[in-house]
């Protein structure tokens, strides 16, 4: 297993993932890091929670616009990365709003 680390929205995450691969979760990582300041402007800033959920909800509707037009086979397993990836932002962003709800 490979170890990658990613900025996101100001913070380092360690992540593992198969070797080979590590490019390809850096650019996903750069995605979802522009979906987070998108998300920052969207909502004035707020706490680091609701800009990851903010950029889980942008991911997501980019998603059901993929899937709603998805004939080819590539776009629909694209659609289908993304929604993973949403589905683990949004598991990370309720993780970092549990930590800052205990202190």
């Amino acid at each position: 297993m490979a170890q990658v680390s990613l900025s996101i929205g100001g913070r380092s995450y360690d992540l593992a993932c198969r070797d080979g691969e590590e490019e390809h979760l850096r650019a996903l990582g750069a995605i979802v890091d522009a979906r987070v300041a998108d998300a920052g402007r969207a909502v004035g800033g707020g706490n680091e929670a609701r800009q990851l959920v903010m950029a889980a909800l942008f991911l997501a509707d980019e998603l059901s616009e993929i899937r709603s037009g998805a004939r080819d086979p590539a776009h629909a397993a694209l659609a289908a990365g993304i929604g993973a990836l949403a589905d683990r932002i949004e598991t990370l962003a309720r993780r970092l709003e549990n930590e800052s709800e205990a202190t």
